[in-house]
Parts: structure tokens; sequence; C-alpha cells
């Protein structure tokens, strides 16, 4: 028997993202395509939130 909410669910779309930053290992820090640490840019901040970096914990910002 197939349960009652499979009837309605329906995949989430996916969406297309991007960042405009990247993790440098080396810095341990995201970096901006002109490698400032994006966490002193206040503009990105304000438009995404947080700089979080998908190579570790994703609780906490940049420092």
């Amino acid at each position: 028997m197939q349960p009652f909410a499979l009837n309605y669910a329906r995949p989430a779309p996916e969406l297309a993202v991007t960042t405009p930053y990247v993790y440098d290992s080396g810095l341990q820090l995201n970096v901006l395509a002109d490698g400032r640490v994006a966490a002193s840019d206040h503009g990105l901040l304000r438009e995404a939130g947080t700089t979080t970096s998908t190579a570790g914990s994703k609780t906490h910002f940049d420092d």
C-alpha cells in the first residue's frame, strides 16, 4: 500500500545558483575572483547573508 502523502508529493525544483566566491584551501577562507576575502565584502554579505563554504561546517561564518 502506498502512503497517502506520496500521491501529492512533488520534487522541489532545482535552482541554478552560483556563488561569486570560491573556497581557498590555503587561506581556509572564501575568496572573490579578485582575491579579496569574501567575508570583507559588505555588499555580498547583505545579499547572501553568509559566505559559508561547503568545505566545513555550515553553521558559522568564515573568520
